[in-house]
């Protein structure tokens, strides 16, 4: 990997353009070096994670309607959909849009965690879209998800973008164009315009995770998408983009980071070198904030030694900046501990979390968020007895770039009314690559049995698990078969719109 510098330059200097950020994102993409097989092996366990996730939130009320959107774009020879049969295809920026909306919606899918947020598997969607308009080979596709993964997390190490209440898409689109770059065999020149355009137009702010959260938190990575392939395919017909979108005048660090005197430095793979980031993620066993991942073990651990939850006096969770100010009560949110509050806002809400851990021993999708859940008289009074306080060891150990320090869990403190306290740490969560469970590919395919049982046929899963796992044997004009569909009639209609 190569460091390179990124700043703010004055217009007068006419930065060069193989010294621009973006030129380099794409000559990432534009190197056609081999992926590794262990990457490949991954890319399919991403896949199989994403499908789990989507088929399981294929009826809930953001993913009907932006599939209703997506309807209203039919395109014979397009891209499929999640949960309607393969034949039945759209315009490919619509089926992302879609199809990334199922994949976020259970925040159920894997996470990168440095100096800022993400969630690279929301690359896959628009760069599966495409390449399935395309009529791509399995091969190609893995070139493009290695190299929207590399780009998303290469950022996410360097940038930070909460920093500056800015929405973690600001990496995601420059890495999904990149991506589809790559998996299209596109020229540096063209993905070069793609990737300015991508990252010019997806800058948006972190109020769609503060507060009340709203639906919006899953239609963000979609709408990165939809963008991106719309910067690819104006790019691919000669259009240039705002330039340089990184490091000009008023580029988005100069005005949207950290400003005209912020020095950035961003890890890229050198030429020939491969593409191995997505090695660096992880996914989740359960359905909520991934800060929350290690905390809901411990929860899980440290309840056996809990005889009667009436005798705690108070909690404090010590913990990361970044948990006790995102989902902790460092944010100030009110409706963090509002029993009434939204399942996107219970989601990040590490009080309300860790209180049903710590009493019900298990973690659902559904159930540990229904409002019934949420309102339990005994739930709310345990809740409210929790808090976060920032630990800079937590906080240091959160950033370190040594992997066996790396943590993203806490200390949580349990106080009784007698006087006596119990007291657990945990640094990274069971499923983690370096936990007491790492997840392997028969994890993600029970993740996947689990998640779509009584959704999909028996026969239409085996069916799915075996073409994913043959993915690089996958000959062009046959990636429809990554998709999947549930029985006829199954799925709901959304509300009529415009489209």
């Amino acid at each position: 990997m190569k460091l390179h510098e990124v700043r703010v330059h004055p217009s007068k200097s006419l930065l060069k353009r193989d010294d621009q950020l973006a030129w380099k994102i794409a000559g990432v993409a534009a190197d056609k070096v081999a992926v590794e097989k262990d990457v490949t092996a991954m890319i399919i366990n991403r896949i199989i994670d994403n499908a789990a996730v989507a088929i399981a939130s294929i009826n809930r009320g953001p993913v009907v309607s932006a599939r209703g959107m997506a309807l209203g774009h039919t395109k014979r020879g397009g891209a499929t959909l999640f949960g309607l049969p393969g034949r039945k295809t759209v315009s490919p920026e619509w089926a992302a849009w879609a199809n990334g909306t199922a994949v976020r919606e259970l925040d159920y899918h894997d996470t990168f965690l440095a100096a800022d947020y993400s969630h690279p598997g929301d690359n896959i969607p628009p760069i599966l879209a495409v390449a399935q308009a395309m009529e791509r080979t399995g091969r190609d596709l893995i070139r493009g998800i290695a190299t929207g993964y590399e780009i998303q997390i290469d950022l996410v190490k360097a940038i930070c973008l909460h920093e500056w209440k800015k929405d973690h898409i600001a990496h995601l689109a420059p890495a999904q164009a990149a991506g589809i770059g790559a998996l299209l065999g596109l020229k540096q020149e063209v993905i070069f315009q793609a990737v300015q355009q991508a990252v010019h137009v997806s800058f948006t702010t972190r109020q769609s995770r503060k507060g009340e959260i709203s639906s919006w938190k899953a239609f963000a990575p979609a709408h990165a998408g939809k963008l991106a392939i719309e910067a690819v395919d104006r790019a691919m017909r000669g259009e240039g983009a705002p330039s340089p979108v990184y490091e000009g005048e008023d580029s988005v660090i100069a005005w949207m980071l950290g400003g005209k005197n912020a020095v950035y430095h961003v890890p890229l793979p050198d030429k020939g070198e491969p593409k191995r980031a997505i090695m660096d993620s992880y996914t989740k066993e359960h359905s909520a904030e991934y800060q929350s991942q290690a905390l809901i073990d411990l929860a899980f651990r440290m309840r056996e030694s809990i005889e009667d939850f009436n005798a705690i006096k108070k909690i404090i969770i010590h913990t990361s900046h970044h948990t006790h100010y995102v989902i902790g009560t460092g944010a100030n949110d009110p409706q963090k501990m509002d029993p009434k509050a939204s399942r996107e806002t219970l989601d990040h809400s590490i009080m309300y979390i860790v209180a049903v851990a710590l009493q019900d021993g298990s973690w659902s999708h559904v159930d540990s968020y229904a409002p019934q859940r949420a309102q339990r008289a005994d739930t709310v009074a345990l809740w409210h007895k929790i808090e976060t306080r920032e630990d800079k060891e937590w906080t240091r150990r959160y950033h370190t770039a040594d992997p066996s320090e790396k943590a993203f869990g806490g200390r949580i403190e349990i106080q009784f009314k007698n006087g006596k306290t119990l007291i657990d740490e945990m640094a990274v969560a069971n499923a983690h690559s370096l936990g007491a469970r790492p997840f392997g590919r028969p994890d993600y395919i029970n993740k996947f049995e689990m998640l779509t049982s009584g959704v999909i046929s028996p026969r239409e899963s085996a069916r799915f698990l075996d073409a994913v796992q043959d993915l690089p044997k996958l000959p062009a004009g046959e990636l429809d078969r990554l998709n999947v569909a549930v029985p006829g009639g199954a799925l709901l209609e959304s509300k009529p719109g415009i489209f």
